[in-house]
Formats: structure tokens, sequence, C-alpha cells
């Protein structure tokens, strides 16, 4: 039987759905590829087809969940009345809005497919990838006058991936620790990009 887009695409969906819950439920790393297959009501083999790896079908999810969000940040890139560690601040939550129904499974999912150091797993890694580095640039650009560093940026992308983790297991009573990592993280960063390792915006409470 020959197999349309649209039943290609609701094979996908249903892949999605099925790792959706059993990511949050049951774990990233204690969900199989099996039980990804069975609760789509697939073969295993042809989970493949669709997604190279489970690696790969998370890193789909995460960028799934922040695909809403560049057209989103554009105005407040604009908006250079706004400090640049506010902007950063007001971005960062953003997208961990936009993560909370994956909370518990995304730091394991960033932890295997998007090492700083390494080249991203799939297309999805490198749009969502590419997609917050660009909001950031903007950021930093509108406020600063000047393009940041590759190096810069290599910072920054570790810094959020730290916070993303971090977050995902932060039991604290509404993330309140996060908050507060968030808060340094981005007062730091921008006392770093700017050269000022001592300058008033580096200054915070502890």
């Amino acid at each position: 039987m020959r197999v349309t887009a649209d039943t290609r695409e609701q094979t996908r969906l249903a892949i999605l759905d099925a790792a959706r819950k059993l990511f949050v439920d049951k774990g990233f790393e204690e969900t199989t590829t099996r039980d990804l297959a069975g609760v789509a009501r697939i073969a295993t083999g042809t989970l493949f087809n669709y997604f190279p790896s489970k690696e790969a079908l998370g890193l789909e999810l995460l960028a799934g969940e922040c695909a809403g969000l560049a057209d989103d940040s554009r105005n407040s890139a604009d908006d250079s009345g706004v400090a640049l560690e506010e902007a950063l601040f007001a971005l960062v939550m953003r997208y961990l809005r936009a993560l909370g129904p994956l909370r518990p499974a995304v730091g394991a999912i960033v932890e295997c497919g998007l090492n700083p150091f390494a080249t991203p797993n799939g297309a999805a890694a490198e749009c969502l990838r590419t997609t917050h580095l660009e909001q950031v640039r903007a950021l930093v650009s509108a406020r600063v006058r000047q393009e940041p560093s590759f190096l810069a940026m290599h910072l920054y992308w570790t810094l959020f991936l730290g916070v993303l983790v971090f977050w995902s297991r932060d039991e604290s009573v509404g993330q309140e620790e996060t908050l507060a990592l968030l808060d340094q993280s981005t007062r730091l960063y921008v006392a770093a990009l700017r050269g000022d390792g001592n300058s008033k915006e580096a200054q915070y409470d502890a």
C-alpha cells in the first residue's frame, strides 16, 4: 500500500504525541524506542524512518514547543530602552514558559542532544540553536552597539543550556532558584560582554 503524505504526517504526529507523553511520565532516559513505537502503534523499525534517534525525536519536541517564539521576540529587540540584562532574562523566561509542559524531560534531552561543544543533533537542534542565538544577537547589537563575538555567543549558549538543565530539575517553589540563577547569569554575562567584571551591572545580592 502506498503511503501518502497525509499518512506520513499523521504517523509523525503520533510519534511526537507518544514521545511527549512518555518522556514526561516515564522519563527520557527510561523510555525505549520499543515503548515509543508501542504507544504510537507502529513497528519499532518504522520509528527510525521518521526520526534517526531518540535524541533527535526529543529535540524535535523542544523545537516544536519553541517554534512560535521567533516572531514574539522581534519587538523586544527593537526596544533598546530595556536594559540588556532584563531583555535576556525576559527572552529566556519566554523559552522556559514554552517548554513548561516538557519540563521533566528537558534536562535529559538537552544533555544528550544539545551539547555546546558538539555539532547539534539534527535539523531541529540546529534550528533551535540558530533561532535563539539570532534573537540574542539582535538584543545585544541593539544595546551594546556592536556585534557579539563568536566566543561571546558560545558563552551565552553554554549558560542558556545550563539554565535549562537546572530548571528542569529545580524543585524549589515556583522554581525560584532558577530565577535567581538566571538573574545572576545574565548580569555576569553582560558584564563579561562589556569587558568590565566590576561594573555596576555585575552587582547582585547574594
